[in-house]
């Protein structure tokens, strides 16, 4: 993917994030009000729920496929805040160990591998983030062969040649875009149990 491509692509990706937050934030107020009016009951949880949902990811999209530079770094409460709220609702819950702030580029790549992992997850569990001697690892309860073995070497740099990569799966070819561009390879490791995703930091 060329470089200008891309930063289209990551210039489309902020701004749907952005136009759509605002109307998920607005929907989230709402629900405050007539909570605190004392209309409560299944809908309301229903839509409550749907709403947090969506705001965290969107707020995950917005990272993971969004602009990131200048040297823009993010808190842990806020990466911790949008991994907790997407694990609420979702069958796989993040353990983010890292207690320092983050520059967002960096942030950006451990989304993406998240969701890489996320893809090879059909039963949920935990992910576990976690940065050692200079590298990211992110390791969970995944099968190699979901969804697709091939994904999994275009992962760690192999050329996707003229296959087509569906549009669920457009994580696998972004990450070793962006770690190529710091003349880096994401490494990927597999047991029966766990595999884990490992990248210079």
């Amino acid at each position: 993917m060329a470089s200008h491509t891309r930063t289209i692509a990551t210039l489309i990706g902020s701004r749907i994030c952005h136009d759509l937050i605002s109307p998920i934030g607005a929907i989230q107020n709402g629900i405050e009000l007539l909570t605190m009016e004392g209309k409560t009951g299944p809908e309301i949880a229903l839509i409550e729920d749907s709403v947090r949902n969506a705001s965290a990811r969107i707020r995950f999209m917005r990272v993971a496929f969004g602009m990131a530079g200048g040297g823009q770094t993010m808190g842990r409460a806020e990466i911790t805040s949008i991994l907790a709220d997407l694990g609420q609702s979702g069958r796989v819950q993040f353990d983010w160990q890292p207690t320092e702030d983050c520059v967002r580029t960096a942030v950006q790549e451990v989304f993406l591998a998240l969701m890489c992992l996320e893809t090879a997850m059909p039963r949920g569990g935990p992910i576990t983030i976690s940065k050692v001697d200079g590298a990211w690892t992110i390791s969970g309860m995944a099968e190699k062969n979901r969804p697709d073995a091939r994904l999994w070497d275009i992962l760690c740099g192999a050329d996707p040649g003229g296959d087509a990569v569906l549009p669920a799966h457009v994580q696998f070819t972004l990450l070793p875009e962006i770690l190529n561009d710091r003349g880096v390879r994401a490494e990927v490791a597999s047991d029966p149990d766990l595999m884990t995703i490992r990248f210079p930091a």
